[in-house]
């Protein structure tokens, strides 16, 4: 049975696309149980970074593979497509700055007042000059 708190020593590295997938299970098993040193989580990044890459490869592979496909003249079935969303309405990452910056604000904002609110309100201001002064 697996225990979180005493997971099994790591596999033995070679080159292999098995040895890698078993060093990544292992890793990653080292990540949910938060026993991972930062050791392990640079080599289970570049794990992470070099999937990323071949599976980008292998993507435009078949990219590349499907427009050669596509120019040939044998005949594909059609499928019906789907509606696309707009790619761009026009708005950049500037909005995304902008609404972070408010919520950052806001935030500040309600921790101010919960803070001005635990405290209790304000003692009242007296009037010292006119409860001084003489009558006149």
């Amino acid at each position: 049975m697996w225990d979180p708190n005493n997971p099994p020593p790591p596999p033995p590295s070679s080159s292999s696309a098995g040895a890698t997938n078993a060093r990544y299970a292992y890793l990653v098993g080292r990540l949910r149980a938060r026993q991972i040193t930062m050791e392990e989580a640079t080599e289970l990044f570049g794990l992470m970074q070099a999937m990323m890459q071949r599976s980008e490869a292998g993507r435009q592979a078949l990219m590349a593979a499907s427009r050669v496909r596509g120019a040939s003249p044998t005949p594909s079935p059609t499928s019906p497509v789907a509606p696309r969303a707009p790619a761009a309405m026009g708005v950049s990452d500037d909005m995304l700055l902008f609404g972070l910056l408010a919520m950052g604000a806001g935030a500040g904002l309600v921790g101010a007042l919960a803070k001005r609110f635990q405290n209790g309100p304000a003692p009242a201001a007296t009037k010292t000059s006119e409860s001084t002064a003489p009558p006149r």
